[in-house]
């Protein structure tokens, strides 16, 4: 390859490059206090420096306390953008140290409206793919103390995201996220969640996201079954009731 070929591939690979990785977190599993009784979670994280390596179900040195609803593949790592903490400071009245949201990723660039579910993106050898928004629950409430937080969280369309493991690697703090090929759905995380969570008497959006093989399969069922005429009841995710 010639020295001009080389600078052109690179400045074309700069010119894609649309995130950058400012916090790499992780955590173990522990407990919280709620409504009288000790529950366990893995929501404090801390950060990370060197690379750590990522596989299918996450970051290395990274747990879920409760393995039916987090972690998973679809749920293998969560990102939240760091463009949104000024708005939550202000919202909230308080200073938000990074991991606030229990991020394995603070990440710059991207947001809500920007990423599409399908998008893909690589740091070296690591691919990740968009697969949903995150539906937060009573935790957050819990370790913060502030029971308002998973509901704001929802309805504020500042959820973060979850990223699929499609080619296991390692990220690391600094590192830049690469757009990989284009994207194969114009569904964004945005726009998911207001119909998942927000929005649901839209059935037509409903019937749309239904169909569409990048929704992961729980959600396309649980629309489904909205079109069918059932709802499914927010208070045992959102207030641990």
């Amino acid at each position: 390859m010639t020295p001009g070929r080389e600078q052109e591939e690179q400045d074309a690979a700069e010119a894609r490059v649309v995130a950058r990785v400012l916090e790499v977190r992780t955590g173990r599993t522990g407990t919280v206090e709620h409504r009288g009784r000790s529950v366990p979670t893995a929501f404090r994280k801390s950060p990370r420096t060197g690379p750590v390596a990522v596989a299918t179900l996450g970051l290395e040195g990274d747990e879920q306390a409760d393995p039916r609803v987090h972690g998973g593949p679809d749920k293998a790592v969560y990102a939240y953008p760091v463009e949104h903490y000024a708005w939550w400071q202000g919202r909230l009245g308080v200073a938000l140290a990074p991991g606030f949201f229990g991020e394995n990723l603070l990440l710059e660039g991207l947001t809500e409206e920007r990423v599409h579910l399908g998008d893909r993106y690589a740091v070296g050898e690591l691919v990740l793919e968009v697969s949903m928004p995150r539906r937060p629950c009573f935790k957050l409430a819990a370790v913060h103390d502030r029971p308002e937080l998973p509901e704001l969280l929802q309805e504020s369309g500042r959820t973060g995201f979850y990223l699929r493991v499609l080619a296991p690697g390692s990220v690391a703090a600094g590192e830049r996220l690469v757009p990989v090929g284009d994207p194969v759905t114009t569904v964004t995380v945005h726009e998911l969640n207001r119909v998942m969570n927000l929005d649901r008497s839209d059935l037509a959006a409903a019937a749309e996201l239904s169909a569409v093989p990048q929704v992961p399969e729980r959600w396309r069922q649980s629309l489904a079954r909205r079109l069918d005429g059932h709802q499914e009841p927010d208070g045992p995710r959102l207030r641990g009731t």
